[in-house]
């Protein structure tokens, strides 16, 4: 029996983003026919469980447009719209979205905010490859350059380091009673020589 993973999905006007999240993926297959029908299979974790997808996008799409980048962790693909419009949903039908297909609210822009430029989504140089010329996604690269960041695993929960407590950083200044409007003429004079 297969399992089904977890997939995100955005749009813009012109393309729909979809991140299938799967670490340690292996043998990847993803194929996307122009009717806008999405397929993914790939074993993954230590008993090398079967995981399948399918996903009747709601229009059709550009195949040799569209994109796809293979990383450990997660199968991110770009697929061009055949019509650039916005979808009022991800896929066809009339039944209820799947628990598995949830919004990408880091990548999802509305309608009337997005300015469809390529600077739109900052892509982390990944280097990206077109379903097009795909035959199985088995010697596809992985994540490209990302900009530094390292091996972030010593870092324990909070890799960005964004406490909620103070900052040693800040410097607080307490002015004795009575003093205050000493301190803001003293600092007032001398801007003025």
């Amino acid at each position: 029996m297969s399992r089904h993973p977890e997939v995100k999905w955005a749009e813009r006007e012109d393309k729909v983003y979809l991140t299938v999240q799967l670490s340690d993926a292996k043998n990847p297959k993803v194929n996307l026919d122009p009717e806008g029908v999405f397929t993914f299979s790939a074993s993954a974790g230590t008993d090398n469980n079967l995981y399948e997808l399918k996903l009747d996008l709601l229009d059709r799409v550009n195949v040799e447009e569209s994109k796809i980048n293979t990383g450990v962790r997660s199968i991110f693909c770009v697929i061009e719209k055949a019509e650039a419009k916005w979808w009022k949903k991800l896929l066809r039908g009339g039944e209820k979205v799947p628990h598995y297909v949830k919004v990408d609210w880091d990548k999802w822009v509305d309608e009337d905010d997005d300015s469809g430029g390529p600077a739109d989504l900052d892509m982390g140089g990944m280097d990206f490859s077109k379903f097009g010329d795909m035959g199985g996604l088995g010697g596809m690269g992985g994540l490209g350059d990302m900009g530094g960041l390292g091996d972030m695993s010593g870092l324990g929960d909070d890799p960005i380091g964004d406490d909620s407590e103070d900052s040693d950083d800040e410097e607080q200044i307490k002015i004795p009673e009575g003093k205050a409007h000493d301190k803001k003429a003293e600092g007032e004079s001398t801007k003025d020589s």
